[in-house]
């Protein structure tokens, strides 16, 4: 069929130019659509998702259920779409080892901004560090705004002396926001850290990020 013979000359592309440095956004769907779908021609289909979307991270960040929309994508195809950040976030949090050590705000930065590749919505995260500013243990403590963590300060002062941290690092984003923080992070902020002050544990920072960019809250002179 002519569609395998295009399919197969994408393929070899790809592992040509080991990568996709030489695609246009639409062949990068093009060609990850081939997974899904069997007997179609796959180029329309990505030209209406870009159309629809914009680019390829509007179209991994889409409901899977408004990608059901285009014709063309079924349940599978708005599935394996829609892992696509997932598996990115999973993939560069691999790479940091477990040890790794954050002894820089670049450093730091880098490390929060991959805990939140493709989320759409505001979490906030805590990154546990031993006395060398090694990663000791990182976990999320809400899904939502930062106005919720403070009602838990008995549940954070446990978790980092369950995990024997030493210095704290808070980490939390502003999905299509401004990296500034707000008065209600300022706040919350002050109110952890006078909580783990109790316990003798330092925060070093509290790092605001927003797509590629990050904001360090300790550089800025706010804690």
């Amino acid at each position: 069929m002519q569609h395998d013979g295009h399919r197969k000359r994408m393929k070899e592309r790809f592992l040509h130019e080991e990568g996709f440095e030489h695609f246009a956004q639409h062949e990068i769907l093009e060609l990850l659509l081939y997974s899904t779908i069997a007997r179609r021609d796959t180029n329309p289909i990505a030209h209406d998702l870009i159309k629809e979307y914009g680019n390829i991270a509007g179209v991994f960040e889409a409901d899977p259920k408004k990608l059901l929309e285009i014709d063309g994508i079924g349940e599978n195809s708005a599935f394996l779409l829609s892992l696509i950040p997932h598996l990115a976030r999973a993939y560069n949090q691999a790479k940091w080892s477990r040890f790794i050590q954050l002894g820089t705000t670049e450093l730091a930065g880098q490390y929060a901004i991959n805990l939140f590749i493709g989320k759409n919505h505001e979490e906030f995260h805590m990154i546990c560090v031993d006395s060398n500013r090694r990663v000791i243990h990182q976990s999320r403590l809400t899904k939502g705004t930062i106005n919720e963590v403070p009602a838990y300060p008995r549940v954070i002062v446990e978790e980092v002396l369950r995990r024997k941290a030493q210095h704290v690092i808070f980490a939390h984003n502003h999905p299509g926001g401004s990296l500034l923080p707000s008065e209600s992070d300022k706040l919350a902020t002050n109110q952890l850290i006078a909580a783990l002050e109790a316990i003798n544990v330092n925060v070093i920072d509290h790092i605001i990020v927003s797509g590629n960019s990050y904001y360090s809250m300790a550089d800025m002179g706010l804690l």
